[in-house]
């Protein structure tokens, strides 16, 4: 079993919704022991105010997380390299190494339409969505197993 730490990379789009939100709810339920990254093919300005908000709920702060271009981590080998939306599971570059690649497709609530509290609760939703896939995923033997050891 390898001393260094389980490398997770999401990727998707925008790098300003999905991505963000999977790499802190990984990082918060690793309590920091996965190096997680998350990443863009065309990344915007700034993460959605409702990504934000949504993760506050569950207690989760983005801190001073920030949309990235996958350009910048071309290079770095990943243990895991997983797609949130299908357009980046489309154009994922490839990297290095022996890096599983995993698609999890989630709706993009930055696309919903509706209210405030409407586009909210879509955001809320795929934060769920994406704690509980997460949870699954850490409680499998070769990822849980790498993240405590």
């Amino acid at each position: 079993m390898s001393s260094e730490p389980l490398r997770v990379l999401f990727l998707c789009t925008a790098n300003t919704a999905r991505s963000q939100m999977a790499e802190a709810i990984l990082r918060h339920m690793s309590r920091g022991t996965i190096d997680v990254q998350s990443a863009g093919s065309a990344p915007g300005p700034e993460i959605h105010p409702m990504a934000r908000s949504a993760l506050a709920k569950l207690g989760i702060d983005l801190g001073t997380q920030h949309p990235k271009s996958w350009d910048r981590v071309i290079g770095e080998p990943f243990d895991y390299v997983i797609t949130v939306c299908d357009k980046a599971a489309e154009s994922c570059p490839v990297f290095p190494g022996s890096s599983e690649r995993v698609h999890w497709s989630f709706d993009d609530p930055a696309q919903a339409s509706g209210t405030v509290q409407e586009r909210q609760r879509v955001f809320d939703q795929v934060a769920t969505q994406m704690t509980n896939r997460i949870r699954i995923w850490m409680a499998l033997p070769r990822v849980g197993g790498r993240a405590r050891s």
